[in-house]
């Protein structure tokens, strides 16, 4: 039979991480301040850059962490997420009141700790105890109640080393994924350089002289109808280089709208609103689909233009602020077809761009093949994780040693 403990009673310390206003932080400080941006899914992303000077934290009582504390974030995204902490005492760090500090007491191992309360069932089940309609969140006291499976210690650790082996695995292949994004920008600079300030020299010219661009159909309640339905993207479907097709939702088309908004190999779809110029080259992905007003087709003129090199291009003057002087500020962000049709484009002769797209399919082969590992590790530690929580983990590897 197993047994089920609440969170609060294997705790040596349960407590809210502290409230530090802007006035008490210090950037010359030597106490950091680990915030929600730091909390990851199961692994700490070491994202934050606050701090505030020792007398202060002295003065405010703050709780200092220590390592392998666990660190539970009680807001999105998403609510419940825990971490161990790494760093050990040599530094000082302390963090926001929005994350709970978990310091389980001897009878628990922590790693198993971590992995039950990043489970799918205590997700659901946090999910199911916040509070607040535009920021939800869950109180440390409500943390304090969950129920949670704790068999021996021994059980536990034997259980902790086969789900961290799997999240292990799991880690690597993203590493190795964001290794060949990575190779893929750097090529992109190398051969080009910064399409900013352009260093190179090369020829510039406005984005309507190598491109047709169109901007997607609006969405109304008339094209709701349900009479020619077709499939169409929109802003949430498209990601930097690729698409989220999930959930593709479907609109009205007419014989003359689908010869206007239809969709080519090799078009580029370019984001007018929320993360401006993010973009993707379109595959062919769907058959028969076509895209929203919040999209740009933009179409290159192949002599000219490749869009391998004009994906990276807007991946780049987004990222070191090229598109700012051609963002529209109303009630948000936008890139106005006009704008997008001024933007300058430098030009490198067409064989050099023709190299980078040959070198960059190359690297995207390599970061699909980690992509399907990661997708198959991430199905493993899933279900090892599903079976840990209903305590058949240990039988389980019992039976196939």
């Amino acid at each position: 039979m197993k047994t089920y403990k609440h969170l609060g009673s294997i705790a040596d310390i349960f407590s809210d991480g502290d409230w530090v206003e802007s006035k008490d932080q210090d950037e010359t400080g030597n106490v950091r301040l680990i915030q929600l941006a730091d909390i990851g899914n199961g692994n700490f992303l070491n994202k934050s850059k606050r701090y505030m000077n020792i007398e202060t934290a002295k003065r405010l009582n703050c709780t200092f962490l220590k390592k392998n504390d666990l660190l539970i974030a009680r807001m999105p995204d998403p609510i419940g997420r825990c971490c161990l902490f790494p760093f050990d005492e040599k530094e000082k760090y302390i963090t926001v009141v929005d994350i709970a500090i978990l310091r389980p007491n001897d009878t628990c191992s922590r790693s198993y700790i971590r992995h039950i309360l990043n489970s799918q069932y205590l997700r659901h089940v946090i999910e199911g105890q916040t509070t607040g309609t535009t920021r939800k969140r869950i109180t440390r006291k409500k943390l304090e109640k969950l129920e949670v499976p704790l068999p021996p210690l021994a059980e536990q650790l034997k259980i902790a080393a086969i789900l961290d082996a799997a999240d292990s695995l799991k880690q690597k292949d993203q590493q190795l994924i964001e290794h060949y994004t990575a190779l893929s920008q750097s090529l992109f600079l190398e051969m080009f350089g910064d399409p900013v300030r352009n260093p190179m020299g090369w020829e510039n010219k406005e984005l309507s002289e190598v491109t047709q661009s169109q901007l997607g159909k609006m969405l109304s309640k008339a094209a709701k109808r349900n009479i020619t339905p077709k499939k169409y993207l929109r802003n949430a479907n498209v990601r930097w280089r690729s698409f989220k097709l999930d959930d593709v939702l479907e609109m009205d088309f007419n014989d003359k709208e689908i010869l206007k908004f239809s969709l080519e190999n090799g078009d580029l779809l370019v984001c007018e609103g929320g993360d401006v110029g993010r973009c993707a080259i379109w595959r062919n992905n769907l058959e028969d689909c076509y895209f929203q007003k919040a999209l740009h087709r933009v179409r290159s003129n192949k002599d000219a233009l490749t869009p391998e090199y004009l994906q990276e291009y807007f991946f780049w003057m987004s990222k070191l602020g090229g598109l700012t002087a051609s963002v529209s500020e109303v009630t948000f962000s936008h890139l106005t077809a006009e704008k997008l049709k001024r933007l300058k484009i430098p030009l490198p002769p067409i064989e050099l761009q023709n190299q980078y797209a040959e070198h960059a399919e190359k690297i995207e082969e390599q970061k699909q093949q980690a992509q399907d590992n990661l997708e198959k590790s991430e199905t493993l530690f899933s279900s090892l994780l599903q079976r840990a929580f209903k305590g058949e983990l240990t039988k389980l590897n019992a039976d196939t040693a």
